[in-house]
């Protein structure tokens, strides 16, 4: 049998949000590959999933990965989690699907948890296109992106810390130069406190200043407003 991995998204927050393909894919694999096997551990004691476990995680990625490839493709059966959401989201997962498709292995993916999905969805904000940046890099760049977001017409989607999200809400009120624009940061998606705050910059500055941001964080920043063109008739005469 050729080898496989394949790509499991894991809950975000509740465990029943793993799909019933998912927990037999886990159950029936050789070696998941974890990026915390304690996290993820508790997770395949809830399934009865008895699969071993190795890590798999940025600060080992590129020191495993020829040696994984190597056994994926003389016929291991591997799966990829991690800790939370879809693998290569924000998360380790794109060198090693890009290794194995480099050997020629096959990859597939399941769908499955990504915490930005729900929260676009419940945000009120428009979906029908959107760009998802994930973390902004800390200093060198980080004006230039937010700036993009100024004149972009869809929806953009940040993850965020919740020591970050002061700072991040600040560089928003001074960059975007828009005193109107909406903004939703919604936390623990799937989980108990999930909830929803939405406002301008300097409304949701206010609140989080008087109420600590914790938890998992999703932003979300409305479009930039459509101008309105006049159509002017090149044929009429000017009086």
């Amino acid at each position: 049998m050729p080898g496989l991995l394949t790509i499991v998204p894991t809950p975000v927050g509740n465990l029943e949000d793993i799909t019933h393909r998912g927990v037999r894919v886990l159950s029936e694999a050789e070696l998941i590959l974890a990026e915390d096997t304690r996290t993820s551990q508790k997770l395949l004691q809830a399934y009865g999933i008895t699969t071993p476990l190795a890590p798999y995680h940025m600060h080992n990625e590129h020191r495993v990965v020829d040696g994984l490839v190597e056994r994926i493709a003389g016929g291991l059966r591997a799966c990829l989690v991690t800790d939370a959401g879809t693998p290569g989201i924000s998360d380790p997962g794109y060198l090693l699907v890009r290794a194995c498709l480099d050997a020629g292995v096959e990859v597939t993916c399941l769908p499955g948890a990504t915490a930005f999905v729900p929260a676009l969805v419940a945000s009120g904000l428009p979906c029908e296109r959107f760009c998802f940046e994930g973390f902004l890099p800390n200093k060198k760049g980080r004006q230039s992106r937010i700036l993009a977001f100024k004149e972009r017409e869809m929806t953009t989607i940040l993850y965020e810390s919740p020591n970050r999200l002061i700072k991040l809400l600040q560089e928003l009120k001074d960059l975007l130069d828009d005193e109107e624009r909406e903004i939703v940061v919604a936390r623990e998606i799937s989980k108990i406190h999930e909830q929803y705050h939405r406002g301008t910059a300097d409304e949701l500055l206010t609140f989080f200043e008087e109420n600590k941001p914790m938890g998992e964080l999703v932003v979300l920043i409305a479009p930039a407003p459509k101008e309105e063109k006049t159509h002017k008739n090149k044929y009429k005469q000017e009086k």
